[in-house]
């Protein structure tokens, strides 16, 4: 990270980040149960409980979940930075209070 930008700016950005990334994966879980439904109508006039079964034995159900977990973790490791930098600011604003009133003494 710069240390040219302060840390409200490298906050604005990091979320952001998060957010984008946050409404991504949501996108992926709330889309779901329509994917499913899509998926399954493309077998026609059988049993949902078969077409179903038949759905999550393809390969790009199993890509479409391995998609949303991925997404889930990129969201999370955005909001672990987030707190990360929202730690640094309160570390460095600390660390300036202490040197003021080192020097007061």
């Amino acid at each position: 990270m710069s240390n040219e930008q302060p840390f409200s700016e490298l906050y604005r950005l990091a979320a952001k980040d998060w957010v984008d990334k946050q409404a991504a994966a949501d996108l992926l879980e709330e889309l779901k149960t329509t994917t499913l439904a899509q998926w399954k109508s493309q077998y026609g006039d059988i049993a949902d409980n078969k077409a179903e079964k038949l759905v999550k034995a393809e390969e790009r159900w199993e890509k479409y979940i391995r998609s949303m977990v991925a997404a889930r973790q990129a969201a999370n490791l955005a909001k672990v930075k987030l707190e990360y930098l929202r730690m640094r600011a309160w570390e460095n604003h600390s660390q300036e209070a202490t040197a003021r009133a080192e020097r007061r003494l």
